[in-house]
């Protein structure tokens, strides 16, 4: 922490005659955390910030070392504590970049570069939506944009100059500055390995924002009755030991402090609720989603159902949980999917905003940076991956930095438990990188598991986006660029149960026409399969191979089963880069453990031959004939 600050706080405390646990006593927290704060080794949040300068009659610039003051105003039927106005140092020449911070009013005031995306707030104060959702994937934006929302609209903090020289300042909508009561709820890392843990996380986030106006509510006029409505939820929410009293309580929470704010301030409240289902995605991922899942619902439900205390609300979250459940009767919840127009430009970054990023880091916006970071499609923009982009600015390196591990552990079960229609339309994703079929944009696949709902949960988390939408819940759907190619190679030899460096390596010693070694590596990967009755027909090892190709995407044109010549090959793999082999491969197979292996090899290359299924591909050509009798096989092949 600054020492000017530790320093002060230290003097200020004494100048007040309070001792360490005086001030945690007055602050609410524990005694070795206030002494943590004096000493530099904790650092205290924003709102602890104004409890303390509230507390030592100081203002946050006195603490800093800085001048100015504390001020308070008067708001509706209460009165307001607000920070003054600061201005946080001096910009930079060039400014840096803090990757993974996810806070507005930091960044801001640490004067880090911004992709301005302010301008949401109009379009939120445009909206006619009582109560909006917005579903985009992790990593382009959502905490950011909300953390920023709830910067503009809350009351209890003076925002000016965090908001200076951005697209708003420059709007009418700045008499709308810091007007209003907030709840502001991250659900960001609500996640636990048992019911329990999430359900202390909930509590503690919830107790955060009571926290925050305690003294407010108490010092206040209201009466006796609200105070202890106010105060019994308090109490209870750090007592997880009764569970049943508990879950009545968190269930009634947020409605409550609506209430009691609402009769402070004479004013609605505006609930923004950051990555709302984590914590239900989590509950799926570790089993216990039917002990949380009445919880979650009455939280969310009582919060926004029939609240006659809210003005308006935003969540955001990777997708909609099922509308028959916690959803259920509401009539003013609009879900925004990646498929509608509104906020289309406000999560991720569109061409304009990377050319000026990377020109701003000394660099350009190549047909290699596309190929890698683009391709996403919200409502009518085409969006880059923001995090991919802002790390490659900082690292300067074409790379994979998106990672999905969350999203990923579903679709890794859902693919290990999907049926064969499924599975037959991601083989042809595999092979083309596109799909047309049924997509549920608006329903969690682990609320109802469906074909339709999967691929809505890979649209929703960011492994696909829509290409064209056919109507009636039809669409072309692709995957939307390298680094997201990379993640499928990821998923699919999971569902495959191969080692991912034994496929990179398998395909490698077959560019390079070291076939022996190719052939090596492809029985050691048939001797390690899990199941011998997955490869019960030609078919299995031709669709098992297929899916191995996702690691040649890049350097591959792949078809299967198409027509070329006088018939169709098992695999024709069209070198996309000069100096790789035109590869096709012929798939055998036999139950009969006393059939002559090498002929039936033999046999499939004399085939492509025959049937000419190398016309129009150009030289070099690999022929490669696969022969299988269970886990053993046997490859011949030849070069043109």
């Amino acid at each position: 922490m600054n020492e000017i600050f530790c320093k002060h706080l230290l003097e200020y405390r004494k100048r007040a005659g309070y001792s360490q646990k005086d001030m945690s006593e007055q602050l609410l927290i524990e005694e070795s955390l206030y002494s943590q704060y004096e000493n530099g080794t904790a650092e205290p949040g924003f709102d602890t910030l104004i409890r303390i300068a509230d507390v030592l009659k100081c203002s946050l610039d006195e603490l800093f070392g800085r001048s100015g003051g504390y001020k308070r105003d008067t708001s509706g039927s209460g009165v307001m504590l607000r920070e003054e106005a600061v201005r946080y140092g001096s910009p930079r020449a060039k400014k840096k970049v803090l990757i993974g911070l996810q806070d507005f009013r930091r960044l801001r005031e640490l004067h880090a570069y911004y992709v301005d995306k302010t301008m949401m707030i109009g379009e939120f104060f445009n909206s006619p939506y009582q109560i909006t959702l917005i579903t985009r994937p992790r990593r382009f934006g959502k905490t950011m944009n909300i953390s920023m929302l709830a910067e503009f609209l809350d009351c209890t903090k003076d925002s000016k100059a965090i908001f200076e020289g951005t697209n708003i300042s420059r709007t009418e909508w700045m008499v709308e500055l810091n007007q209003c009561p907030v709840i502001f709820l991250s659900f960001l890392n609500i996640k636990s390995d048992c019911s329990k843990g999430l359900c202390e996380l909930i509590g503690e986030t919830v107790t955060k924002e009571y926290e925050r106006y305690y003294s407010l509510i108490n010092d206040s006029m209201l009466s006796d009755r609200e105070k202890e409505k106010f105060n019994k939820i308090y109490r209870a929410l750090a007592d997880i030991r009764n569970m049943e009293s508990w879950r009545i309580c968190i269930i009634e929470s947020i409605r409550t402090l609506c209430e009691v704010l609402s009769l402070y301030y004479g004013k609605n409240v505006y609930l923004l609720i950051d990555e709302y289902d984590t914590p239900f995605m989590s509950a799926n991922r570790n089993g216990y989603y039917s002990e949380v899942r009445s919880v979650l619902a009455g939280f969310l439900s009582t919060s926004l159902k029939g609240n006659p205390y809210l003005e308006r609300a935003m969540l955001t979250g990777i997708q909609r949980v099922a509308k028959e459940n916690i959803f259920s009767g509401l009539n003013n919840l609009t879900v925004l999917t990646v498929n509608d127009s509104e906020y289309e430009d406000c999560f991720g970054f569109t061409g304009e905003e990377v050319r000026k990023l990377l020109d701003d880091f000394d660099l350009e916006l190549t047909d290699e940076v596309k190929e890698m970071y683009d391709g996403y499609r919200f409502g009518n923009k085409d969006i880059y991956n923001p995090w991919s982009v802002t790390n490659y600015a900082v690292r300067k390196r074409l790379a994979p930095y998106w990672v999905n591990t969350a999203e990923n552990s579903i679709l890794k079960d859902a693919l290990r438990e999907r049926g064969t229609t499924f599975e037959k339309e991601y083989n042809k994703l595999i092979e083309t990188g596109e799909i047309t079929t049924v997509v549920s944009l608006t329903t969690a696949y682990y609320e109802h598991q469906s074909d339709a709902s999967l691929w809505g949960l890979m649209v929703n988390a960011g492994m696909l986006t829509i290409k064209e939408n056919l109507g009636d819940d039809y669409y072309t759907l692709r995957i939307p660029n390298q680094e997201v190619w990379s993640a499928f190679r990821e998923l699919t030899a999971f569902s495959l149960q191969i080692d991912e460096e034994d496929m990179q390596k398998l395909f490698m010693e077959l560019i390079r026409g070291n076939i022996d070694e190719f052939a090596e590596r492809y029985q050691n990967i048939l001797l390690t399969l899990p199941s011998y009755h997955d490869l019960q027909c030609e078919n299995s090892y031709h669709m098992m191979v297929l899916g191995m190709c996702v690691f040649q995407q890049k350097n591959y044109i792949i078809e299967s089963n198409r027509e070329n010549g006088n018939g169709r090959a098992d695999l024709l793999m069209r070198a996309k880069r000069s100096g790789y082999p035109n590869m096709i491969l012929e798939f055998k197979y036999t139950k009969d453990k006393k059939e002559d292996l090498d002929k039936l090899a033999a046999s499939a290359v004399e085939q492509m031959k025959d049937k000419k299924y190398d016309v129009n591909l150009g030289t070099p050509v690999y022929y490669i004939g696969l022969a299988h009798c269970g886990k053993q096989a046997v490859i011949h092949y030849q070069k043109s």
